[in-house]
């Protein structure tokens, strides 16, 4: 299967463990990623959380679809407050597969954050995929900040 490797890096102007906590949970991956209109079916297990994801498509501005993606998220603060990290795996329908992996790293009073996404898809689809997964990488950054930035 076709891979490609993209990787986005930048800054959050919030503590370390914040940023942890909120990349942590799956709930709060609604609208982090721009697609995702709700979760479900948590199950947790130690450091490890399986849920479903729910990706909503709009086709021709009027049909809806739900693109249903089983989603499996490891948090790791053994580093904490220094660095810390959460990866996983996604499995969409039509065979795309994505691992992803936050390395937070303390960079001041804020976070530094290295989003790197690794894209494995069927023939023909990568280039899509990845244009799509980058976009989402520049949008989590923005909302990211938005969320847990504060205000001097």
């Amino acid at each position: 299967m076709p891979s490609t490797e993209l990787i986005h890096t930048y800054r959050i102007a919030a503590p370390l463990p914040e940023v942890f906590a909120h990349l942590a949970e799956p709930t709060h991956y609604i609208g982090l990623s721009p697609l995702v209109v709700t979760v479900r079916e948590v199950r947790r297990s130690g450091r490890t959380v399986h849920y479903t994801a729910v990706e909503r498509f709009r086709l021709l501005g009027v049909l809806r679809h739900d693109n249903l993606i089983d989603v499996t998220l490891v948090a790791v603060p053994d580093r904490l407050p220094e660095a810390a990290e959460v990866s996983g795996e996604v499995r969409s329908p039509g065979r795309v597969r994505m691992s992803y992996r936050f390395a937070l790293t303390r960079d001041g009073d804020g976070t530094a954050v290295t989003d790197t996404l690794r894209l494995r898809t069927p023939l023909g689809l990568l280039r899509f995929a990845a244009a799509q997964a980058a976009a989402v990488q520049r949008n989590r950054a923005r909302v990211l900040a938005a969320r847990l930035e504060t205000s001097p």
